[in-house]
């Protein structure tokens, strides 16, 4: 039974290491859907009346769209593989704490609240709750009565 489950462990990991990324939608989760999708006429505007000549206007359209494209091609291809190692880095290093020192941190915390919690409530029992009792059936006898003058 150890010998199977380690090999289905070991199939799961492997799975996901060499899980095929898909080159047509890189953006599955839609995680970057409103933030970053600019095009020319997100940026850019000639309101009715100020009208600047048509080739001026498709030229803009296409210098906008072209450099858009490249530059971004180019900003990734520097900067792409060493930020996506530091944030491999970073999510590792966050997820390690996680694992080592938050959750047993509060595990531990919950232990201790519930020790905590039986002495606070026998306290309660023991002390208040007669206390409250007494005070009750002493305050029982009050009657209110409201009057209007006028």
């Amino acid at each position: 039974m150890a010998e199977g489950q380690s090999d289905l462990e070991a199939r799961i990991i492997q799975d996901i290491h060499s899980k095929e990324i898909d080159l047509v939608n890189r953006d599955p989760k839609h995680i970057n859907e409103d933030v970053v999708k600019v095009d020319f006429e997100d940026v850019i505007a000639e309101p009715e009346g100020t009208y600047s000549f048509d080739g001026v206007w498709k030229v803009s359209y296409t210098t906008f769209t072209v450099s858009k494209y490249w530059c971004y091609r180019l900003i990734s291809t520097l900067l792409g593989v060493p930020l996506a190692l530091l944030w491999g880095f970073i999510f590792a290093c966050i997820s390690f704490c996680h694992i080592w020192a938050v959750v047993p941190c509060i595990k531990s915390c919950l232990i201790e609240m519930q020790c905590i919690s039986r002495i606070y409530s026998l306290c309660v029992h023991t002390f208040c709750h007669p206390l409250f009792a007494a005070l009750g059936q002493v305050f029982s006898s009050i009657k209110v009565a409201l009057r209007k003058e006028a």
